[in-house]
């Protein structure tokens, strides 16, 4: 299987982490928003009738708010500002229509697992933002520390009181949004082990367990979350391991689901800077710098799969996480991650999924909204029309 062991999110989340001398304290860092004023909490309405399929159709393209509120240490110690309303104007004027916000709750939490309700305060905070500006919004738990990197039978317990516990106080913290605001139950869970280990079905079996978890808990808080539509997590949101041992949740109401994978091949040529690979699909001229197995027919068969394994049956799709970035070394680089960039957007888009750019503030100024990357952007944003 041509995938690499752990997604962009997950290696910028390491090399931030290894940079954090400080981690704040629980319900402390940027929790409360420092003196910025919210902006007020829209409206409250029932949920559609609609279902997550029919709801995909309108997140088309998103864009992810990478290393920010789940950054170890404060909203702020991986490198960016406080977000903003601007930041939100800035994604709905760049033609993005929703945005994922990867939220760690475990820094601000007591030991029973309690958030500080500052920490509450300000992820709602920048929700708020996010529908203001007219954006779907998708919040998770992260990383948070690889707390869930473990699912075998003798932490099974113990993951899913946590799970439990922090699903029941963000669940019913926005029990009264509508169905613009979705829940993602984690983030790339599977078993810390050495790349190339096989799945095992015990380790299979707590992973599907814990998006059981997340329903049942999400569910149990009421008002609009007894139908909102919520997002559960391929094992290491693989596209392989999707279709090969994942399974649907058990839920209360029809038709309200959604699957996430990443996607992030080929590995040389999006995220690893080490490598001399630096073109992409047909389009290249250097056949050594480029890598032919994960070309266009790739892209559309593992789509594809989703698209047959899922959307066909009624649960919608996320391609949460993907992303490629510009090697200094190569200049002429640009042109192939903008291809690559539009290429997946289309592809994914064209089979029902909806695709979310994993940005870390490269794209958008996070400060005033300003388009950094516009090539990058149109092509985002053309690869879904």
């Amino acid at each position: 299987m041509k995938r690499f062991p752990h997604s962009m999110g997950q290696v910028l989340t390491w090399l931030a982490f290894a940079l954090v001398t400080a981690v704040a304290a629980c319900g402390g860092g940027s929790a409360g928003g420092g003196t910025t004023t919210p902006p007020p909490a829209p409206p409250s309405s029932g949920m559609r009738d609609i279902t997550s399929v029919q709801l995909s159709q309108e997140m088309s393209p998103g864009i992810n708010l990478g290393n920010t509120l789940e950054a170890i240490g404060g909203e702020t110690a991986w490198g960016n500002p406080m977000t903003s309303q601007a930041t939100m104007d800035g994604y709905k004027t760049a033609g993005f229509k929703s945005v994922r916000i990867p939220v760690a709750y475990t820094q601000y939490s007591d030991a029973f697992n309690n958030i500080s309700p500052s920490w509450l305060a300000r992820v709602k905070q920048v929700v708020d933002y996010a529908r203001k500006a007219g954006l779907y919004v998708v919040i998770n738990i992260h990383w948070d520390g690889g707390w869930m990197n473990h699912p075998s039978y003798d932490q099974q317990a113990a993951i899913n009181a946590k799970l439990t516990k922090f699903w029941t106080q963000i669940a019913t913290t926005f029990k009264d949004y509508d169905d613009h605001l979705l829940f993602a139950g984690s983030n790339e869970v599977g078993m810390d082990a050495p790349w190339g280990t096989p799945v095992s079905a015990e380790w299979a079996s707590v992973q599907n367990g814990f998006n059981q978890t997340f329903v049942n808990a999400v569910r149990a808080t009421g008002g609009n979350n007894a139908k909102r539509h919520l997002v559960v997590q391929a094992y290491w949101t693989s596209i392989d391991y999707a279709v090969t041992i994942n399974k649907v949740p058990t839920d209360t109401v029809a038709n309200r689901l959604f699957m996430e994978v990443h996607y992030y091949d080929p590995f040389n040529f999006t995220i690893n800077g080490d490598s001399k690979i630096w073109q992409w699909g047909s389009i290249a001229v250097d056949p050594q710098a480029t890598e032919t197995w994960a070309n266009e027919p790739w892209v559309d068969a593992q789509f594809q799969k989703m698209k047959t394994g899922y959307v066909d049956k009624g649960v919608a799709v996320i391609l949460g996480e993907f992303g490629a970035y510009q090697k200094p070394n190569y200049p002429g680089m640009s042109q192939y991650v903008n291809y690559w960039a539009r290429y997946v957007s289309q592809s994914s888009h064209a089979r029902g999924v909806v695709p979310m750019w994993w940005d870390t503030g490269a794209i958008v100024d996070r400060s005033t909204g300003a388009v950094r990357q516009p090539e990058l952007v149109k092509a985002l944003v053309d690869g879904v029309k």
